[in-house]
């Protein structure tokens, strides 16, 4: 979803952290007349759609402001980059490993907030600078922007202006039968062009698809129409993956619906280091149907709804405002980015030809078997391996039954929902029952270090940071040698309980009838917290307070990036820190980035406890100059003036030196 015209623009696209992991271990006009448009609100708030988008007048940003904006935000990873290379020349990887996450967590809420700058040469530069940087720092030698399914290959080809391949006459068997849909299907030159694609050009590609639905249609129309979205869009599943579940894009974007993790997560799918529910076939087909009803809702139009989950609304509402504002698919369809322009018409043909198979010379049947299956609850931890010999088959085809499972073991927790065949069950749980407890994963893991091994590679490849290595191997030097052994500790699961049927973060009440005007579902094991919005903050200020994503805050209020002073968020932090966080609302600006500052040199801040005062204008921060610091990066990042530093320190002119003391009074 949300994916860019061209393949070659997706090489750019940004890998989230964790899914780079799972990737290497597996395996960035004319004047119009104007037009006044009604204005229609969002049932849900969506991470992707910022609350300006959707104004009465339906404009972007004046393209100078959002230039500016974008370029102030590349130049502050540019810095963040630079603290990275020096931290590398002091040898504080720690500080490095930190720098590298931030880097790369900023590109993707840049990407978030302007889908388009993917476009953008400098944000290209930018993007391969982190990466390069990220890939030498964690030791990745393999190719990260890698697909997973044949899809991709089609997509790159039916966007192609070459159209050599096509025939002159093609006209539509006389045969075809016309099913009653709710989805309007269109023919015209451009469905044509799709048709002639599968069935002449790749009629094997249109085979395999076709045999694969057997398998998982049946389950995707009976979600579908609990969720009360036409039956038909179930076939979007074969041009957004080929009906392939572990089907990965350039973009990141995974599964048999294509989401990327921003989207997932607000329809509850859950995504770390142990398992990715968006290739979980019944709970990615439910977040699926949810999201084209809402989408749906948004624009009353299922050929707009349809665009709108292949790109942003941003995307859609610009093409729509340059073809005069009329919101009409067909007309918005020049403007629109090439793969879009073919998205409606090859779900269009994909529909025609799967509904009528025989008229284009395929089968009516092809004797597959439907998706089924026996749940089986099994604890956390266990080796796949041993459980596929419990369930007598090989570990690859356990994975194939569950293909959310990333790692050699389930995720750490009580029990995890298994999937096995069907018919199995008490010999299953027999042979299980007698696995012997000293061969579970335990929660630390010894690694004997080989040669050519860094830190980084280590923690890469468990999971885990190159702090957490540090914290847990006492005197650990920054370099190390084979044959020696380092204790490493596995990473987290889940926060919640693993759901068996249902995305795991999602309430499990959201059918046709519920209501998609409440806020996102609260993850599990949070506590709700206020924060009163103070001058100069931004989203992304206090997301890195709390700890959170960006776009959780977004979500959980229903905003943009736009807050004002005055204004009350709701921010839902782990409970197991709930103390530590309920200060930071208190605490004024130039402490609450000393936190962070602490944080980024691995310090343990949340055992830190602050007066009642807070964040009272008689509260200072003693910060200690590090090398290449200037007074004004200073002032910047604490949110106070140079003249505020100079007369607080008694400086006359802005020479600092490393080490050197400075007293920094609260913005606030």
């Amino acid at each position: 979803m949300n994916r860019h015209l061209h393949l070659s623009l997706l090489l750019l696209t940004f890998l989230p952290l964790s899914l780079i992991a799972q990737d290497q271990e597996s395996a960035p006009d004319p004047t119009l007349e104007e037009v006044t448009i009604q204005k229609k609100l969002l049932p849900y708030t969506n991470p992707l759609i910022q609350e300006e988008t959707f104004e009465t007048s339906r404009m972007a940003a004046p393209a100078g402001v959002q230039d500016r904006e974008v370029l102030r935000r590349i130049l502050d990873v540019y810095r963040i980059h630079s603290g990275v290379v020096e931290a590398l020349i002091q040898d504080e990887l720690v500080e490095a490993e930190s720098g590298i996450n931030s880097a790369i967590s900023a590109l993707q809420v840049l990407m978030d907030d302007y889908p388009e700058v993917r476009t953008d040469n400098r944000f290209a530069e930018l993007y391969r600078t982190v990466m390069a940087e990220y890939r030498e720092f964690y030791g990745i030698s393999e190719p990260m922007n890698r697909t997973e399914g044949e899809v991709f290959a089609v997509q790159e080809e039916l966007m192609s202006l070459d159209d050599d391949w096509m025939t002159e006459g093609f006209v539509l068997p006389e045969d075809l039968t016309s099913p009653s849909t709710e989805v309007p299907l269109v023919y015209n030159e451009h469905v044509t062009r799709h048709m002639m694609y599968y069935t002449q050009r790749r009629s094997d590609v249109m085979e395999i698809w076709l045999e694969r639905s057997e398998k998982y249609f049946p389950m995707m129309e009976e979600i579908f129409a609990e969720e009360g979205v036409p039956r038909e869009l179930i076939h979007m599943s074969m041009i957004e993956s080929g009906l392939v579940p572990t089907a990965q894009s350039w973009a990141s974007a995974v599964g048999l619906w294509q989401f990327i993790r921003p989207t997932g997560a607000m329809y509850g799918l859950e995504v770390n280091w142990w398992i990715d529910e968006r290739r979980d076939p019944v709970k990615a087909t439910r977040a699926a149907a949810q999201h084209l009803r809402d989408l749906y809702n948004i624009w009353e139009d299922w050929h707009l709804a349809m665009a709108n989950y292949n790109i942003s609304p941003r995307g859609l509402r610009r093409a729509i405002n340059a073809a005069g504002g009329v919101e009409d698919y067909w007309v918005a369809l020049p403007y629109l980015p090439r793969e879009t322009q073919g998205y409606v018409p090859g779900f269009i043909a994909a529909t025609t030809i799967a509904m009528n198979p025989e008229a284009f010379g395929f089968e009516r049947n092809y004797g597959g078997e439907r998706w089924s299956y026996d749940l089986v609850e099994v604890g956390g931890l266990m080796p796949l391996d041993r459980l596929a010999e419990a369930a007598g088959m090989t570990t690859q085809e356990l994975k194939e039954y569950n293909p959310e499972l990333l790692r050699w073991a389930t995720p750490p927790g009580t029990a995890y929902p298994l999937k096995i065949p069907t018919g199995i069950r008490e010999d299953f749980l027999a042979a299980y029952d007698a696995i012997p407890q000293e061969e579970l994963v335990q929660d630390i893991a010894m690694h004997t270090v080989s040669s050519g091994e860094n830190l980084g590679y280590i923690a890469r490849r468990y999971g885990t940071t190159v702090q957490a290595l540090f914290a847990s191997n006492e005197n650990l030097s920054t370099t190390i040698h084979p044959g020696q052994t380092l204790v490493v500790p596995v990473e987290n699961g889940s926060t919640t309980q693993i759901a068996a049927e249902r995305p795991s973060n999602s309430s499990g009440t959201s059918t046709a009838s519920s209501s998609r005007q409440s806020q996102p579902q609260a993850p599990a094991n949070t506590t709700p917290l206020t924060y009163t919005v103070k001058t100069g903050d931004t989203v992304g200020h206090i997301a890195e307070w709390y700890d959170v994503r960006s776009w959780e805050i977004r979500g959980w209020n229903g905003i943009g990036n736009i807050i004002r002073a005055g204004q009350q968020l709701t921010v839902h932090v782990q409970n197991s820190r709930v103390d530590f966080y309920r200060q930071i609302d208190r605490l004024g600006f130039a402490q609450k980035q000393e936190l962070q500052r602490q944080q980024r040199q691995g310090v343990n801040i949340y055992a830190q406890r602050f007066g009642s005062s807070g964040s009272s204008s008689g509260d200072d921060v003693v910060y200690t100059v590090q090398r290449n610091d200037t007074l004004s990066d200073i002032a910047r990042s604490f949110g106070v003036s140079i003249s505020q530093l100079q007369q607080l320190n008694d400086l006359s002119g802005t020479r600092i030196y490393a080490g050197q003391t400075l007293k920094i009074q609260s913005a606030e």
